[in-house]
């Protein structure tokens, strides 16, 4: 089994909480919960991924230009307002609210705003605890020489300003086709509504 599948089997095992002869992942991943937790910046810049397998799959590359930044991201579905009048209480919009972005998208679009030259590549999720979750994005400098010589990512250079605002990372694309099908539903039920009405 190679060095990869070691590092994707302990992180696996840590999110499970297993425990073994050698380790206990769940007060692994809970120390590491607890110093993320700890860190006063929201946004910060790391100097190496901590899960390597889902960084490279998701486009990082040791080499000057790219680098990882670590993103936390509030739990629940944010403030709300309240209709003052002319609703049922089941009608108020209060309950089973959620928002047309996922936190792993905030993440994204919080990292690209911060870093202005850069773009991002991807991300994947490292933590999480009671109050927030914790993403660590890969981000690539589209100006830097190494990542325009280089014949897999030469693209940023050309028109890719603001990736994860419009959506081209792989969580905006989920985001995306989760609001079409949803918008899809509800037009649905309220042409069914008109008909039946």
């Amino acid at each position: 089994m190679g060095a990869a599948k070691y590092i994707k089997q302990a992180f696996q095992n840590e999110w499970k909480g297993v425990k073994d002869a050698n380790y206990d992942y769940a007060s692994m991943m809970r120390q590491r919960g607890l110093e993320y937790r700890n860190d006063e910046s929201a946004i910060k810049r790391i100097e190496r991924p901590t899960n390597l397998t889902s960084a490279r799959s998701v486009g990082y590359k040791a080499k000057q230009g790219i680098f990882v930044v670590r993103v936390r991201v509030r739990k629940g579905t944010g403030l709300h307002h309240r209709p003052k009048n002319k609703r049922r209480p089941k009608r108020q919009g209060q309950a089973k609210l959620s928002r047309r972005i996922s936190t792993q998208g905030m993440s994204e679009q919080k990292a690209s705003k911060r870093f202005e030259n850069a773009e991002a590549l991807g991300s994947y999720k490292v933590a999480e605890d009671g109050q927030w979750h914790y993403f660590e994005v890969i981000m690539a400098d589209r100006d830097a020489p190494t990542i325009q010589s280089d014949k897999n990512l030469a693209y940023l250079a050309h028109n890719q300003q603001g990736r994860a605002e419009r959506g081209k990372t792989f969580a905006g694309r989920s985001n995306k086709e989760n609001n079409k099908k949803n918008m899809r539903k509800h037009r649905a039920k309220v042409a069914l509504d008109h008909h039946f009405g």
